[in-house]
């Protein structure tokens, strides 16, 4: 089996049944199950005539498995398969935001000050100082979420038009955890310089930007040189908001395990923008050493060819200059990171590691080593999944690190926040909480976001990234 039957893949089946044969739900579940799916829900919808009208929604694992549940289904005698639909197509029908008035507009006074003439003075306040606009426009609670569809998840260059659902999704993640408005900015633009030209051009409405799936080496460029022009807090998820999870987990598995950062080495699967900014944040925090491996094996000083950010990890890392392939990284070392792709290691070679190994594979959908073998290896297991204890997830990190800069009207997001927002999301899971299975709490726990955003939003005033009031 793949993977887990998951809501990613569920569908819903209107089912047309005969209401006099009483075991004919019961056909239908025991089907589902011997499909290899699971039962949901079901609705009892209505009766027509001699008909009964069943919805029954169900979770598969993939897209072919769900078209084998509902015919596994409509192949049962006396029960008809209406219709099936897509329940994650459906959610997505027409895009997932929309825009909201946040003042009354029912009177003429109401359309006066909202508009003209009233809106006037507001432009004229902004005009004689600029930064009145944090205050007085959506700017001071407005992010831009940019992207090129370069690198969409694990799909790859799918262009602009296809990045939108992802997108739209963040959005809607920074509404529900953070209360910020986001917007999807997907560009059709192919270079570093077009990317850097059009959000300089849009950056006067929005009070920070959040880059997006725009692929390495190309989003460490971007990202830099945004940095430097504008004066609202830019920050590449897909690095930074994954490093301050993972350096947060790291925290909490290493209380467990009674290790400390210093005395580790970490191997590292993965050199793209996620591993090079969790190479960073670890070395910025005294971890002793970390062995970064590609396709080619572990990144060392002598290797040529090796790109800016590669070139970087070949000197910043691997103090040893060992040589090699993952494996050879893996052995004896306290820590693995996968931030690359799926079933690069076997369980077995968990065991090849230091005493008390912590191991945070994360590709998603299928992690670089499969958890449950690694959990008999390994003292704490961490994934990119939802379905296995100790996700790794982004969410837990974006919405409270902009939430405290927005706040703090803070200019640039420093490495300083990155540490604090993941110290402060540590220490979200007390010591009581703390064991092997509950290393980072959950994004719907109430606490993360606001721990994060006061850590961040602190740290911002403390070194200046915000302006003094």
């Amino acid at each position: 089996m793949p993977a887990l039957p998951n809501a990613s893949y569920s569908i819903t089946m209107r089912l047309h049944l005969d209401p006099d044969d009483p075991k004919a739900v019961g056909h239908v579940t025991t089907a589902i199950g011997e499909a290899d799916g699971i039962v949901v829900a079901m609705d009892f919808v209505e009766t027509v005539g001699d008909v009964l009208v069943v919805d029954v929604t169900a979770n598969a694992w993939d897209g072919d498995h769900a078209e084998r549940i509902s015919a596994t289904v409509d192949a049962l005698e006396g029960i008809e398969v209406h219709r099936s639909s897509d329940r994650t197509f459906l959610l997505h029908l027409k895009g997932k935001l929309e825009v909201r008035s946040t003042v009354p507009l029912k009177t003429r006074d109401d359309l006066s000050m909202a508009y003209t003439p009233g809106v006037a003075r507001v432009c004229l306040a902004i005009a004689d100082d600029p930064e009145d606009a944090r205050s007085l426009t959506i700017k001071g609670n407005t992010v831009a979420i940019v992207s090129d569809g370069s690198a969409v998840l694990g799909l790859g260059d799918i262009g602009p038009e296809a990045a939108m659902p992802v997108m739209e999704g963040k959005a809607v993640l920074f509404k529900r955890f953070a209360g910020i408005d986001a917007w999807p900015v997907c560009i059709n633009a192919s270079t570093a310089d077009e990317i850097v030209a059009v959000v300089e051009a849009i950056a006067p409405v929005y009070g920070g930007i959040n880059l997006e799936d725009i692929a390495a080496p190309k989003c460490f460029e971007v990202e830099e040189r945004l940095k430097a022009s504008l004066q609202i807090p830019v920050f590449h998820d897909d690095q930074h908001g994954t490093a301050i999870v993972v350096l947060a987990a790291l925290y909490n598995a290493l209380r467990i395990v009674g290790k400390d950062l210093s005395e580790l080495t970490v191997a590292m699967s993965g050199a793209g923008a996620a591993g090079v900014a969790i190479a960073k944040l670890l070395l910025q925090e005294g971890v002793a050493d970390i062995l970064v491996a590609d396709r080619a094996g572990i990144l060392e000083g002598g290797r040529e060819g090796l790109d800016g950010s590669k070139a970087w990890l070949a000197a910043n890392t691997n103090h040893q200059d060992r040589t090699g392939t993952l494996l050879d990284a893996v052995r004896d070392a306290d820590v693995f990171i996968g931030v690359s792709g799926p079933n690069v290691l076997d369980p077995s070679d968990i065991g090849t590691m230091a005493s008390d190994p912590i191991v945070f594979a994360l590709a998603n959908p299928d992690p670089e080593v499969d958890p449950v073998g690694a959990g008999e290896y390994a003292a704490v297991v961490a994934t990119g999944r939802s379905d296995y204890p100790n996700q790794i997830n982004n969410v837990l990190a974006f919405p409270g690190v902009f939430r405290g800069a927005l706040d703090a009207r803070a200019r640039f997001i420093t490495e300083e926040m990155k540490v604090a927002a993941a110290r402060a999301l540590a220490d979200v899971i007390k010591p009581e909480e703390l064991r092997a299975t509950y290393i980072i709490p959950s994004p719907f726990d109430e606490r993360v976001v606001a721990t994060v955003a006061a850590a961040v939003r602190d740290e911002a005033k403390r070194t200046e990234a915000a302006p003094r009031t």
